[in-house]
């Protein structure tokens, strides 16, 4: 499992966000609080406080590509 921050500052940061998350077949987590929501969820994205960093949570051993084209959202 890898965990980064992210900072998703804007709509289209959302929805860049969820395509490159899509693409992939891991399971992924954003956690802000004590909310959880899956990555991949538009409106469970939305449903966070966006104002505040997010921690992402990427299940599965081959995560590093992920992690790398999820950079440009890295805190």
């Amino acid at each position: 499992m890898k965990t980064l921050e992210v900072t998703l500052g804007s709509i289209n940061d959302v929805k860049d966000f969820v395509n490159a998350v899509s693409k992939y077949e891991h399971d992924v987590d954003l956690t802000s609080g004590r909310y959880v929501v899956d990555a991949k969820s538009i409106m469970g994205i939305f449903s966070l406080d966006l104002s505040k960093p997010i921690k992402v949570e990427i299940h599965g051993d081959t995560a590093d590509t992920l992690v790398a084209e999820l950079s440009p959202f890295v805190k």
